[in-house]
């Protein structure tokens, strides 16, 4: 597992190289000294993994993740701040996690052998689609350390809500790192967008629903909630429920 470090303070660098030496996950390829020369690393080193700092003068940590999560295949990020203030925004950017400065070697492990098993986790569903053929059968999200897969067969609806995406099925939800866009760009067929926060599958929706003002919702088979379908897209959406 490829690791890259980013803090602008070097003392912090050598610090948090030390003990990614010590704990001996993963291989530390490169370091950087602010935003800018991260994404520079990251084009020049493909790292899997970077604990990268939050507050840097001119691009921050945050500004950075939004940019990593246009790659086809974005690393994983762990930020490492002395601010807890920036958690929340931490999060909506899709990290895996947060480190409090000075960073405890035990939080540190558990943080990467999480990332080692959402790394794993990619390479295997990548490993069954070129094996098939196809495309990828299932969603995924590490949960609790442990890697959670839901058919896509399964799932009612995406619907992107500050910065996450949720998997819907009738029975349970699960948290995921691909944005809305690349799933209906990967599932063209089996899901249709309603609305800008949302994709749905024709094959599980019962139908649609007016209410008194005249706003137009999706109707799920097996589920209470109703999702509600953009003007804009309503005729696209019409044609998609009929054919599907």
């Amino acid at each position: 597992m490829k690791i890259l470090v980013v803090d602008d303070e070097p003392l912090a660098r050598r610090r948090l190289i030390s003990q990614l030496q010590d704990l001996a996950i993963g291989e530390v390829v490169g370091e950087a000294d602010d935003g800018l020369a991260c994404l520079a690393a990251v084009e020049r080193l493909a790292p899997e993994v970077i604990l990268l700092d939050v507050r840097m003068p001119g691009m921050d940590g945050l500004e950075v993740a939004r940019h990593l999560r246009s790659l086809n295949a974005p690393p994983i990020v762990i930020f490492t701040t002395a601010y807890d203030e920036h958690a929340l925004a931490a999060f909506e950017s899709h990290a895996l996690d947060y480190l409090l400065k000075p960073v405890r070697s035990e939080r540190l492990r558990d943080a990467l052998q999480r990332a080692q098993t959402l790394r794993l986790g990619r390479e295997v569903l990548a490993e069954q689609t070129v094996a098939s053929g196809a495309r990828r059968r299932h969603v995924s999200a590490v949960v609790g350390g442990a890697l959670r897969l839901m058919p896509l067969s399964e799932v009612l609806y995406f619907q992107a809500d500050q910065g996450y995406v949720s998997a819907v099925s009738q029975h349970s939800q699960l948290l995921i790192e691909d944005p809305l866009r690349a799933l209906e760009e990967e599932f063209p067929d089996d899901f249709v967008r309603i609305h800008r926060n949302a994709l749905v599958a024709p094959a599980h929706v019962r139908g649609l629903e007016r209410d008194n003002e005249g706003n137009a919702f999706v109707v799920f088979e097996g589920r209470a909630e109703r999702l509600m379908v953009s003007r804009r897209l309503m005729a696209q959406v019409r044609k998609s429920l009929r054919e599907g």
